[in-house]
């Protein structure tokens, strides 16, 4: 084994120092993703890597530009008319990839969709959806939305959670939309499968689907007829390559022109390589574990009195002060992550304007144990992906070493994305890695779906897998979630996180920084929302 690691450690080196570098080709872009998407549909599963596909072929009514602030997209403008009423006034002259007008009656299909399409669509569509009262067509580029209780965060909402999908999707030659029949359908909603062939996957955005192959590769063409700027590269092949290591060899070989966080060991020998170059940005994605609260038998909690410790704010505090972050920062993410003891990045609306203390503290940790019974402490798993967020299983092994260090005997379980989620949607964990990005700019997304008390019906809480409650919580953010006042609503926010914060239903660990790398020749504008889209790779001038 020490001979294999030494002998790919000798090809890394000189592969920095004496590759060959290939031309970059003005026409075909090659990106080594970290993180496959798992559908091409767009509202399938909200996740990163499936919204950043998504952007390529789908465009949403109001967009993000790289720092997350709000800009037009498929709507050029948006008004709040009352506190229940919001006008949308929609770009004129866009047209779908198969040559067909957008029109009002593509965004009424949307929401139809994400409401009624239980089959392939996730509860994390349907947030916004379920806040309509009402969704008014009155001429082919006017939306007026109308919701059931104020609210404000909606054009944040919009941005984050409707890729629109054109209404005129004819799978087994039926007409799906009926748009005179409210959300009547005539036919079958279109599937994922449809998406994932391409043939369903009629957007207005950039490039068209060519081929989506899971494992393998997603291959896009431009798409001429878009409306906006046309994107530098008229082909793109978005490459699943898991392995850190892997997308490096690629990227060093000229396989690959862009590769999606490179291991952080290996950037000062790219800051100091001129044939390559690299984008760090400091996310918005909190990295956090999530506790089986809400259960009175947990499946991988084992403790002398046959109980669930976690449901015990003793216990779940001293968790949360067992853990070293800076130690895990400096060392594991080699200063690629910024500890945090709270949800939301200081600098954000609603977060504490600075991380309460939460002071690593092994003994104070042994005693609050001690206080809820557990002197010789109990057994638990960590579930954790391999594969989702970066170093993922390596953080989660630290964090098991901190626990057992306080008498709370700790293994790990990692396992691929694709087999971890579906697991936990179901409530399979006891303590589960989860990584949430503040899309909204404000603390009460991640509220919504991880914290408050899960009501399904209202689309809150469906995140929640730990089974968390607390009505105190839940009066105080419910009441900010629905008020247009924008001072009222940041204290609101701010004592909702205060409230969490003692109840410790997630553990915060830190913010990720996402990096890029790319042979000379390109540049890239790093996001804070961590998507990686050709559009924003350029030829430097």
């Amino acid at each position: 084994m020490t001979l294999k690691l030494r002998s790919l450690s000798a090809v890394v080196a000189f592969a920095f120092m004496a590759a060959p570098l290939a031309a970059v080709h003005a026409k075909e872009l090659k990106i080594a993703l970290s993180s496959e998407p798992t559908s091409a549909d767009p509202h399938y599963h909200k996740q990163t890597a499936n919204d950043a596909l998504s952007a390529h072929v789908f465009e949403s009514l109001i967009n993000r530009d790289a720092d997350m602030k709000l800009i037009p997209g498929l709507a050029m403008s948006w008004k709040n008319i009352d506190p229940l009423t919001w006008q949308l006034d929609l770009r004129k002259g866009v047209k779908f990839s198969n040559g067909e007008p957008f029109t009002s009656k593509d965004v009424l299909f949307t929401i139809c969709r994400t409401l009624n399409n239980k089959t392939n669509i996730t509860a994390s569509y349907t947030q916004a959806s379920k806040a309509f009262a009402d969704v008014q067509t009155p001429d082919e580029h006017t939306v007026i939305l109308k919701t059931k209780q104020p609210f404000p965060l909606l054009p944040a909402e919009l941005a984050r959670q409707l890729p629109i999908v054109w209404n005129g999707i004819v799978p087994h030659d039926k007409l799906v939309f009926d748009p005179d029949n409210g959300c009547g359908v005539k036919g079958e909603w279109p599937s994922n499968t449809e998406f994932n062939s391409g043939k369903n996957a009629i957007g207005t955005g950039p490039y068209l689907m060519k081929s989506y192959v899971p494992g393998t590769a997603i291959e896009l063409a431009r798409n001429d007829s878009y409306w906006g700027d046309k994107p530098e590269w008229e082909t793109v092949k978005l490459l699943p390559v898991p392995n850190a290591g892997a997308r490096m060899t690629g990227l060093l070989a000229g396989d690959y022109d862009v590769i999606e966080n490179p291991a952080a060991r290996d950037l000062p020998r790219l800051e100091s390589n001129p044939q390559f170059g690299f984008t760090s940005k400091p996310s918005t994605r909190l990295i956090f574990f999530q506790l089986d609260a809400g259960r009175a038998e947990s499946p991988f909690v084992k403790a002398p009195d046959g109980k669930n410790p976690l449901q015990d704010v003793r216990v779940r505090k001293a968790l949360n002060m067992a853990v070293d972050r800076k130690a895990i920062s400096e060392r594991i993410m080699t200063g690629m992550a910024t500890p945090t003891t709270q949800y939301m990045p200081a600098d954000m609306f609603g977060a504490l304007p600075e991380d309460p203390v939460v002071k690593f503290d092994p003994e104070g940790a042994k005693k609050l144990l001690a206080e809820a019974g557990y002197p010789n402490g109990f057994e638990l798993t960590i579930s954790t992906t391999n594969n989702r967020y970066i170093n993922d299983s390596q953080v989660s092994q630290a964090v098991a070493q901190y626990f057992s260090r306080i008498g709370v005997k700790t293994s790990v379980d990692a396992m691929p994305s694709s087999v971890y989620f579906p697991k936990r949607a179901k409530r399979e964990f006891s303590v589960a890695i989860g990584g949430w990005p503040s899309e909204t700019g404000e603390a009460s997304a991640l509220f919504s779906l991880w914290v408050a008390s899960t009501d399904r019906p209202n689309g809150i809480g469906t995140s929640n897998y730990g089974g968390y409650s607390d009505p105190g919580f839940d009066k105080v953010f419910l009441e900010a979630f629905t008020t247009v006042d924008d001072t009222k609503r940041k204290a609101m926010l701010q004592e909702s996180t205060r409230i969490a914060l003692d109840g410790v239903p997630l553990i915060p660990l830190h913010f990720e920084s996402t990096i890029w790398a790319y042979k000379k020749g390109l540049t890239y504008e790093g996001r804070r929302d961590q998507y990686t889209i050709a559009m924003s790779v350029k030829s430097a001038k």
